[in-house]
């Protein structure tokens, strides 16, 4: 037997195929929803997965301010961010961070959800690269009718 009856398809950017999902955050874990928008950004339940390649889909969140946290993570849990400067320690919690965003930017950029699904995602130029991928509302409207997404239920996702 000479020939290969399958083999390796390798994406690149010129084959990927990306789509826009829409994703409703009422009543889901934080967590548990940040880590399923990491794979959809990151492309793991695609067929075609190239760890190298942005292959992973477009992933709008809308309803971003009605997600839950269990227990009282919404006040005891701390995210530290340090700017170089003695004194630059600064401290927030993640009802501060959604507080903080109640008019949102008009890009959709979330500083909460931002900082969970960064966290998820590798810390090298492909991760930062995956994050611009992530748009996040508030309210249930977004400006991505154009794009035609489908609506996903991440309870359907493992």
């Amino acid at each position: 037997m000479d020939t290969l009856s399958y083999k390796t398809i390798s994406a690149n950017k010129a084959t990927a195929q990306k789509e826009w999902v829409v994703i409703d955050a009422t009543d889901q874990i934080l967590g548990r929803l940040a880590s399923k928008v990491a794979k959809l950004l990151r492309g793991k339940y695609k067929p075609s997965f190239t760890p190298h390649v942005d292959c992973g889909d477009n992933v709008i969140i809308i309803n971003a301010d009605k997600v839950k946290m269990t227990g009282n993570k919404w006040t005891d849990r701390i995210y530290y961010s340090y700017t170089g400067y003695p004194g630059g320690q600064k401290e927030n919690t993640p009802l501060a961070l959604l507080k903080k965003n109640q008019k949102m930017a008009p890009n959709g950029k979330h500083k909460l959800y931002i900082k969970v699904v960064k966290g998820m995602l590798p810390k090298n130029k492909l991760g930062r690269q995956l994050l611009n991928n992530l748009y996040v509302y508030s309210g249930s409207e977004h400006p991505h009718q154009a794009q035609q997404p489908k609506e996903i239920d991440l309870n359907n996702l493992k």
